[in-house]
């Protein structure tokens, strides 16, 4: 259920900047991507997990890893703002991501692993067109970081503690991590913690990624059907990810933090009731 912006005291943020946040606080804070990902193959999470084998679960930190590497060298290097396209952002982003999950879900799991670092930078590329779209310099080298960090906001899952998994909470996390990279530019954001924090929390999603087309009989249909589901999930995502940075730009950080948390904490008192 989401919440709407009279459900916030007035004197909070201009009804548009409430309207705003409340989709936001809806795109951040609802169905996790392990959720999507079970209503699509139609088996629950747990099942998932179980499917994948043993063995492949220690490849999948350096699988994530090389993956988010490789897409923000690719993805950010060619500008989305820049870069003209030959139809629509979201219609090209979709077939593209369609066609390399089917590729990938065509050969299993070892053509998923090659196929990984291809969806992500499709993801990213995608991640930046929105941060371009809500006022961000993609040319200023923060900005690759900030693009990063939808991968690791996407990777929650709502059911984990809030004081932990919370929307702000990762940030601030993200933030640490991202300390020691401060002034290197791409080079920083390389480093073994950020990355690393990252790939801890997309490891999850990319897991239950492999594991859904790993599926018997479903191959490439459910590799472009998860890609999808994928590319729709951090982009979301992403559009509420910098709508709070272009709000907290306009109206301060301070002020829409708790404008944020009145919205969250009502919708969590609706869904409990």
């Amino acid at each position: 259920m989401s919440v709407t912006a009279t459900d916030l005291p007035p004197e909070a943020l201009p009804e548009e900047a409430r309207a705003e946040l409340a989709r936001a606080v809806t795109q951040l804070e609802g169905n996790s991507i392990a959720a999507r990902l079970a209503a699509l193959v139609g088996e629950p999470v747990e099942a998932l997990k179980s499917r994948l084998p043993a063995a492949a679960q220690s490849m999948i930190d350096r699988a994530v890893r090389k993956a988010l590497a490789t897409a923000m060298r690719a993805a950010l290097r060619s500008r989305p703002d820049r870069t003209p396209l030959p139809m629509d952002s979201n219609w090209f982003h979709r077939g593209l991501a369609a066609a390399s999950g089917a590729a990938g879900g065509a050969f299993g799991l070892p053509g998923t692993l090659l196929e990984l670092p291809v969806s992500t930078t499709l993801l990213l590329r995608q991640v930046a067109a929105v941060a371009a779209e809500n006022g961000e310099d993609l040319a200023d080298p923060a900005m690759a970081a900030e693009c990063l960090k939808v991968f690791a906001l996407g990777g929650r899952d709502p059911r984990d503690d809030a004081a932990e998994a919370g929307y702000f909470a990762v940030r601030i996390a993200l933030a640490e991590a991202l300390k020691g990279a401060v002034g290197r530019g791409v080079t920083g954001m390389m480093l073994p913690g950020f990355l690393g924090a990252v790939a801890a929390r997309f490891g999850g999603p990319v897991a239950l990624k492999l594991s859904a087309q790993a599926a018997p009989v479903i191959g490439a249909a459910a590799g472009a059907a998860v890609n999808l589901a994928f590319l729709e999930h951090f982009r979301g995502v992403a559009q509420g990810h910098f709508t709070v940075r272009r709000l907290e730009r306009g109206y301060g950080a301070p002020e829409v933090q708790a404008a944020y948390q009145a919205i969250q904490a009502q919708r969590d008192a609706r869904f409990a009731g």
